[in-house]
């Protein structure tokens, strides 16, 4: 079995003016894939600004050199499922500030910060700062191949050290 890191909690908070994809509406969820792992949200019904505050749970065992994918979708009854957009982050930076081992650092302080560029999908500046005792990132990502949208994510890390994930 291969040695875990840890766990990437990602809460996905909401989706902001996601393009319709019915008539009026759209159904969105969301799945979030990182190599075979995969999870998704609820559906949430006729909205395209979806409050799913839903946290989930991806492990990582060594530090991925691939993205990870965010896509959204929007949920049809009688026909495949609508894409609503797409978006990827690189949780390097992220995992480089967990890998410091942080301790009596003061609550809010901010250890980096990413600026939304070409080869990322940020849509303002995100930060990797020190809150109640660990490591979290805040991050607004503007979806691609499609007309507007965005997801709010939050990021926290739980350690694997010490646990009964290692090998």
């Amino acid at each position: 079995m291969e040695n875990i890191l840890g766990l990437l909690r990602i809460r996905v908070i909401r989706g902001i003016n996601l393009a319709k994809r019915d008539v009026r509406s759209s159904d969105p969820y969301v799945i979030i894939r990182l190599g075979k792992q995969k999870v998704k949200t609820r559906v949430v019904k006729k909205n395209v600004n979806p409050e799913w505050d839903e946290e989930l749970t991806l492990s990582i065992a060594d530090v991925p050199n691939i993205p990870i994918i965010l896509r959204v979708y929007d949920k049809d009854t009688f026909t495949p499922d609508d894409k609503m957009g797409e978006a990827e982050f690189d949780v390097r930076p992220f995992l480089e500030v967990v890998k410091m081992h942080l301790e009596n650092v003061v609550n809010g302080t901010v250890i980096t910060t990413m600026k939304p560029n070409r080869h990322n999908c940020l849509a303002e500046e995100s930060y990797v700062a020190w809150e109640n005792e660990q490591v979290v990132q805040h991050m607004f990502l503007r979806l691609r191949n499609v007309e507007c949208g965005e997801v709010e994510l939050k990021l926290h890390w739980i350690d694997g050290s010490g646990s009964c994930l290692e090998s």
